[in-house]
């Protein structure tokens, strides 16, 4: 039991081969597991425990920002996708259908959500009457289930995954434009204060919107093979919905007038964006605000003196109880190396090794996953030190990311360059574009690289379209997505 199996550890290279890095990484640390359904995944209880706290953190945020939670049901009735036609058409290759119960078939067909609005509306139009009874803003963490893809990739693209929904109904456009900016700050906020994830925020284009949405706004980051990937989002839905499913009030002029309604999500993605940044040739590390174990005891034996490091080990972990989330490792049958690499693959932030010397001295041995840097403390220091250095990992995390981010983001000084860099270098690419569909699909399909968003910090658009050569209506960015 000693030796480690030689499957048990990463065998390729991040920075080789970054796509079985990462799916051996997430198998072979523990955080997921793959099911008996293709694209669905195990949340084992690390992966489980993240999210969690994830979830906590948005949902705080939200609660102060006047959100309130709710739940709606898993099935949705076919009538109601067909209310609104362009997201039923944006949705229906992705759509499970449930037909029957048992042998007998369903008099109509039962959508299992890939996203709720038309479950919901159908009751906001029945609850709203009157400018009073507005806003509405609603939110429920569920799953969702998307079926349109060949090829899943665990967070990234799976098909089964867990969200939040956000919904909301304004009585009017100012209002409902106005969440946009206090929802992203909240998603912003988590991705840099537990996640240590970086993002630029900005505008879709009218191609990558949402499906029945007036203007989409997302948060894209990079990972390490230069490919961007989308993070949360916020949708001004305008009055699209309210339409279709009749949710009308009176203003305060008395007069009737249609809802104005936004969405706005972040998913279990994130989890897949946070081990691809942050991961290494040895396994996972995880930022210490999200770790499901934040450190981890592992006492080590000199013959005969086992009962004695244990109970020392023991007076350490009560120490650290309730100051972190803290596991003592006293498992018989392995080794202190192993339990090393064990909980370096797993990712745990703070390794804390103590043996004769430490229980002599009255102190321990600290090792940070991200660093590896090892220092003595002082037992009476200890709860203080693991403190700071929580603090000093997650930040350090979250500039290492966002030098990386910073440092993919390229400039092209005509198309030509444009193509080599997609080519050579990956990342994005800030390009001025004239804002035509025409050369946002060409790019495309002679690249592969789509306009992730349109930052929304950014100067007035200078020179004229990398494709096409006419004036800039736009600064975009341009990158290969997954």
């Amino acid at each position: 039991m000693e030796k480690k199996d030689e499957n048990e550890y990463i065998t390729v290279k991040k920075g080789e081969n970054f796509s079985e890095w990462y799916s051996q990484v997430l198998l072979k640390s523990g955080f997921i597991d793959h099911s008996e359904v293709s694209g669905c995944l195990v949340f084992r209880p690390s992966a489980y425990g993240t999210w969690q706290i994830v979830m906590d953190a948005v949902d705080k945020e939200f609660k102060e920002d006047g959100v309130e939670d709710t739940y709606f049901p898993l099935l949705i009735p076919e009538r109601f996708l067909r209310k609104e036609q362009e997201h039923l058409e944006g949705f229906s290759p992705e759509v499970a259908w449930v037909t029957h119960t048992g042998d007998s078939k369903l008099e109509e067909r039962l959508a299992i959500r890939p996203t709720s609005e038309t479950i919901m509306y159908v009751s906001f139009a029945k609850w709203i009457r009157s400018w009073r009874d507005l806003p509405i803003r609603y939110n429920q963490w569920n799953n969702v289930l998307r079926w349109e893809f060949k090829h899943p990739v665990p967070f990234i693209r799976s098909r089964e995954f867990l969200w939040n929904e956000g919904h909301s109904v304004f009585a009017t456009k100012e209002e409902a434009i106005k969440e946009r900016d206090s929802i992203l700050n909240i998603y912003e906020k988590v991705l840099r204060e537990y996640l240590a994830l970086p993002g630029i925020v900005g505008k879709k284009t009218d191609k990558e919107k949402f499906a029945g949405a007036v203007e989409t706004y997302s948060i894209e980051h990079i990972m390490p093979d230069g490919w961007a990937i989308q993070g949360p989002d916020h949708h001004f839905d305008g009055q699209n919905f309210s339409k279709a499913f009749g949710i009308k009030f009176l203003d305060k002029s008395g007069n009737s007038d249609y809802g104005w309604q936004t969405t706005y999500a972040i998913s279990t993605r994130e989890l897949g964006t946070m081990v691809a940044t942050h991961g290494d040739d040895k396994g996972l590390v995880i930022p210490p605000k999200v770790a499901y174990i934040q450190a981890v005891i592992v006492p080590i034996y000199k013959k005969g003196n086992e009962a004695a490091v244990n109970d020392y080990a023991r007076e350490v972990y009560k120490s650290l109880k309730g100051h972190c989330r803290i596991k003592l490792d006293d498992r018989e049958g392995y080794t202190p190396g192993y339990k090393f690499n064990d909980w370096e693959m797993k990712g745990i932030p703070i390794r804390i090794e103590i043996g004769a010397r430490e229980m002599e001295s009255k102190s321990v041995v600290v090792v940070r996953r991200d660093t590896g840097q090892k220092k003595e403390v002082k037992m009476e220091h200890l709860v203080k030190s693991i403190g700071s250095e929580f603090e000093e990992m997650q930040e350090s995390m979250y500039r290492k990311a966002e030098g990386f981010l910073k440092s993919h983001i390229h400039e092209a000084k005509d198309y030509d360059d444009f193509k080599n860099i997609i080519k050579e270098k990956g990342g994005i690419i800030h390009a001025p574009w004239c804002g035509s569909r025409e050369c946002e699909d060409k790019v495309k399909e002679e690249t592969s690289a789509k306009i992730t968003n349109i930052p929304i910090k950014q100067g007035k658009p200078s020179g004229k379209c990398i494709y096409c050569g006419k004036k800039a209506e736009f600064m975009a960015n341009f990158a290969r997505s997954y």
